[in-house]
């Protein structure tokens, strides 16, 4: 049985926790054993010591700071995780980088513990930089770059993305892209032929008996959601209900601010955790909108395709990708407050349309993004990574010089993310 030791984030919920979780659960139930490294053991009441137990597949690191953009670890933390790794003696440690300071130190500690070493590389990006905050995010990139080619393989999650980081001075044979991937069982379409079960009616009842259309994820300034907001107010479809679902730290700012806090027909849900509460709302919606600015491969875009709900999103990241030839509409990442201002009526006006763009989002997530396939992939990956590191002999690793410089700008583009609303 291969034993895989997973680094990511369990907290708070985002993309990266997300992906963490269903892969990790995905792959135990492929017969792997899996221990799950994480931050949750926040440094408090003396409380320094890492969760291991012989039964608990988990191992809690401490830190001082953590969020849904980075996380900032204790001081003892890398001796921690080295203790960890060296009692669990996985065959393979497979980093989901949460843009902390021992994403740069990970290539040396498991070269020194003889350990094949994968990174999944998570940060929004916009290869055109058509605005301050993708140009935020090239600085992100940049500053990892150096440490990425120390991986044995860094998994992303589209060709443009890789062509960004190839750039960047990441060797193409060290890039393997593999897309985010859906499990379409449980994000499956309300066919016609299916009552809506409590679920659905609790949500009707809730939101009222309008037609749906919904954006899904963070309120940060990076997802765009002020334009959004101003593109509805200015538009205001009769019969239509804007339901906001998700937090984050713009969402007192928007969802109190004088031009929005009027208007009835934008609901604002807040964080939903239940799964089955969000298959269920996307399931109900007719429009998905996503107006990011920046974007890897959202996952709460493929999530929306495989629910079979019309897709709106821009060409940030890989999400163009996604929709290109049809799969849904496609927006430029200037200007979007204007582009909805003349496709909202349109998709207010046309239910066919609507209903044709959501039957090719599900075909195309059948097509190009399940889980199964992802998996497969990812399969391969160890095989063949695995398969490498028993014939080679360790190479020295250098450059760890650089960490220091490399940290300092880490907190300071970490805290350029998280602040500000975007003017549009």
């Amino acid at each position: 049985m291969t034993h895989i030791a997973w680094l990511g984030k369990k907290t708070p919920f985002c993309g990266n926790v997300c992906y963490g979780l269903t892969t990790t659960e995905e792959l135990r139930e492929r017969g792997y054993q899996t221990s799950f490294i994480h931050f949750d053991n926040p440094m408090r009441d003396g409380n320094n010591k890492t969760s291991l137990l012989a039964n608990d597949p988990d191992v809690s690191l401490p830190y001082l700071i953590k969020s849904q953009v980075y996380t900032i670890p204790s001081l003892n933390a890398q001796r921690e995780l080295r203790e960890s790794l060296s009692r669990l003696k996985p065959d393979l440690v497979h980093a989901s980088l949460t843009l902390s300071p021992l994403d740069f130190r990970l290539p040396e500690l498991c070269h020194q513990l003889n350990l094949p070493l994968i990174a999944t590389f998570h940060p929004a990006f916009d290869s055109k930089l058509r605005n301050l905050t993708a140009n935020t995010q090239q600085l992100t990139y940049q500053l990892y770059a150096p440490s990425l080619a120390k991986y044995d393989k860094v998994i992303v999650f589209s060709d443009l993305q890789a062509e960004v980081l190839a750039k960047l001075g990441v060797k193409e044979s060290r890039l393997e892209v593999i897309p985010n991937g859906i499990d379409i069982k449980k994000w499956n379409t309300l066919k016609p032929q299916n009552s809506q079960n409590e679920l659905h009616f609790e949500i009707r009842k809730k939101l009222g008996s309008e037609r749906i259309f919904i954006y899904m994820g963070r309120i940060a300034s990076e997802k765009n959601v002020e334009a959004l907001l101003r593109a509805w107010r200015f538009v205001q479809p009769k019969g239509c209900r804007l339901v906001i679902v998700g937090d984050g730290p713009l969402r007192p700012t928007l969802e109190n601010h004088s031009i929005f806090n009027k208007e009835d027909n934008v609901f604002w849900w807040g964080y939903e955790a239940d799964q089955n509460k969000r298959v269920a709302l996307l399931q109900i919606a007719e429009v998905f909108l996503l107006p990011s600015l920046v974007e890897g491969l959202s996952i709460a875009l493929l999530e929306a395709m495989a629910t079979g709900t019309a897709c709106v999103a821009t060409d940030a990241g890989a999400d163009g990708e996604v929709l290109e030839n049809g799969a849904g509409i496609i927006l430029n990442t200037e200007g979007v407050t204007s582009q909805l201002r003349t496709l909202l009526p349109v998709l207010h006006d046309q239910p066919v349309l609507t209903h044709e763009l959501g039957r090719r989002a599900r075909l195309r997530v059948e097509e190009k993004y399940t889980l199964q396939q992802n998996i497969d992939s990812l399969e391969n990956l160890y095989t063949n990574v695995l398969r490498s590191s028993r014939s080679k002999l360790p190479q020295p690793i250098d450059g760890s010089s650089a960490l220091p410089k490399q940290l300092l700008q880490l907190r300071r583009i970490s805290s350029q993310q998280v602040q500000g609303v975007e003017e549009h």
